[in-house]
């Protein structure tokens, strides 16, 4: 699996280059700028792109604009992006297209090996992997307004969030210690509170529920 990896911090950058390349990855390409970013998206289509938000020269939001950009050009392009704090203007770009894997990680996830690499092969293979912080804010921000969600149940709220996380409802089940039986009802009163077409695929569903929270935002 091919990565093409963007962080300008050097010890961080190495840190990941070896993390990455000790679960089996291949580094097609490690660099520091957005345009080094650009042009190593361009050239080398990659099967993920692991990418800091803030990289030089501006420091803003230069590296979520060359992921985006790319996935203009090639859609579906899997981005997992990493930054400091939440920020959620970010990730509701970053979802706003509803295709491919997509990942919204702080790069605190990434002190956890197993977690980060995790997220990773998830977005890779075109799932979503949202930092739980994330699904927080956006859930508990939608909910003060937006009367579907305040139909949940807080069970059903916690089943959202694990949901949108990009969890199955086998790993759902293992984590709340209930039956997947028990999830699965869970499952389809949210989708019913929320007017969503139930599904079987969990990355679609996934991105349905996200797609929900930003609508409107």
């Amino acid at each position: 699996m091919r990565v093409v990896l963007a962080e300008d911090l050097f010890l961080l950058r190495d840190g990941l280059v070896r993390l990455l390349e000790a679960y089996d990855f291949e580094i097609a390409a490690a660099v520091e700028t957005g345009p080094e970013l650009s042009r190593a998206l361009a050239e080398l289509v990659p099967d993920v792109a692991v990418v800091d938000v803030r990289l030089p020269p501006t420091h803003t939001d230069e590296g979520l604009q060359c992921a985006l950009e790319a996935r203009r050009r090639k859609p579906g392009l899997p981005v997992l992006v990493l930054s400091q704090h939440v920020e959620q203007l970010y990730a509701r770009e970053l979802l706003a297209d509803g295709s491919g894997g997509v990942g919204y990680l702080l790069k605190d996830r990434v002190f956890d090996a197993d977690q980060f690499v995790d997220a990773v092969r998830r977005v890779a293979a075109g799932g979503t992997a949202m930092d739980p912080q994330v699904i927080q804010q956006l859930l508990s921000r939608r909910a003060a307004d937006d009367q579907p969600l305040a139909r949940l149940t807080p069970r059903e709220t916690e089943v959202l969030e694990l949901m949108a996380q990009g969890r199955s409802n086998a790993a759902i089940a293992e984590r709340l210690v209930v039956t997947e039986r028990a999830i699965a009802k869970h499952t389809a009163n949210i989708f019913a509170k929320l007017g969503l077409e139930v599904s079987d695929d969990d990355n679609r569903r996934v991105l349905a529920v996200l797609a929900y929270l930003d609508h409107g935002r």
